[in-house]
């Protein structure tokens, strides 16, 4: 299945929105990366195994369910999860990428990729609608406590503050 969605970050047309800037929007992925059980409760446990320039290894441990990947970070501009295949888990990717079509009018679009065949994602259509909601709401609930971070003080405007 692949999937993709935008958000908006910044309503331009509401005063009052907090507008959250690009930086900050950057930190709050980068913060979903590294200390994932703010955004996923039902996550037991996330180890960085490895740090390489701009990539870390994790170890997520849901219940008895282990899945080990990969993040890449291309700063300011988007989050690469790269799940290898494991165990009964096929390869998957998740591209948080954030898009500014003008200044402050920032939005982040979440593609999906599960690495399913065309047929594959015929055959499995009902339960990939159940997966888009999901994803979706996922990834609503992720900018949500990013604007919460925000509006605590906890990621200032920008990377000198």
């Amino acid at each position: 299945m692949k999937f993709e969605h935008l958000i908006e970050i910044n309503d331009l047309n509401n005063p009052m929105t907090q507008v959250i800037t690009r930086e900050q929007l950057w930190r709050g992925l980068v913060v979903r990366a590294e200390s994932p059980k703010f955004f996923v409760p039902y996550l037991d446990d996330c180890t960085i195994t490895e740090r390489a320039g701009q990539t870390i290894s994790r170890t997520l441990k849901f219940g008895d369910l282990i899945v080990n990947d990969k993040v890449l970070y291309e700063p300011l501009h988007h989050v690469h999860y790269d799940v290898a295949a494991q165990n009964d888990i096929p390869h998957s990717t998740l591209r948080m990428t954030i898009e500014e079509p003008q200044p402050q009018a920032l939005f982040v679009r979440f593609a999906y990729d599960d690495g399913h065949t065309e047929a594959e994602d015929a055959a499995n259509e009902m339960y990939n609608e159940y997966r888009r909601s999901a994803y979706q709401e996922s990834d609503i609930d992720t900018v949500k406590v990013i604007r919460e971070m925000v509006e605590e003080g906890l990621l200032p405007p920008s990377l000198n503050s």
